[in-house]
């Protein structure tokens, strides 16, 4: 069993680990393939990925450059950090990479953490509160109970939308990396 620092150094390897995109991109294609994969094929679709084409519209030497730079850097690392397991052509996730979602919690450009927004509808539910505490709220068209019902709805509905998005946003759920 590991100390508190030994914990932190292991997160702190694979925040760093998961830094680079082609080492996040290799990890949602074998993810998404769920079988060992070649390195020929894992090489043209971070590539196109990274280059927003097709598999079809990359030249070859963007598929050189992408199969290169994955079998002498990126590859032997996630092999070090016993992410995969990597034989020259054939890479496979190891049982460590299934723990890396927790690792991941996706943010896209357009939305805010999801923390933030939590935070935001907590005040919402306490204003609710402090309106019903105060009189400031009509109570006679909607009652107590009313406007409790709605504060809960507007968590539940949250949480649903927060766990649908973190599962479309997992690395290996979608067709694209997020």
């Amino acid at each position: 069993m590991g100390t508190k620092s030994e914990g932190r150094t292991d997160r702190g390897k694979v925040f760093d680990l998961l830094s680079n995109h082609r080492r996040r991109y290799v990890i949602h294609y074998c993810k998404r393939e769920d079988d060992p994969v070649e390195l020929g094929d894992l090489a043209e679709h971070v590539a196109a990925w990274e280059l927003d084409k097709t598999v079809e519209e990359l030249t070859s030497a963007e598929r050189k450059r992408v199969y290169t730079a994955l079998q002498q850097t990126h590859l032997p690392t996630l092999e070090r950090a016993e992410m995969i397991e990597f034989d020259d052509r054939t890479i496979e996730l190891t049982e460590n990479a299934e723990h890396l979602d927790v690792y991941l919690d996706v943010v896209p450009d357009d939305s805010i953490p999801w923390g933030v927004y939590y935070l935001g509808l907590s005040t919402v539910a306490v204003a609710v509160l402090a309106g019903l505490w105060l009189g400031w709220l009509p109570t006679e068209t909607v009652p107590t109970l009313g406007w409790a019902t709605a504060v809960v709805a507007l968590f539940a509905s949250s949480a649903v939308v927060h766990v649908v998005q973190n599962r479309r946003m997992r690395l290996g759920e979608v067709e694209r990396p997020p």
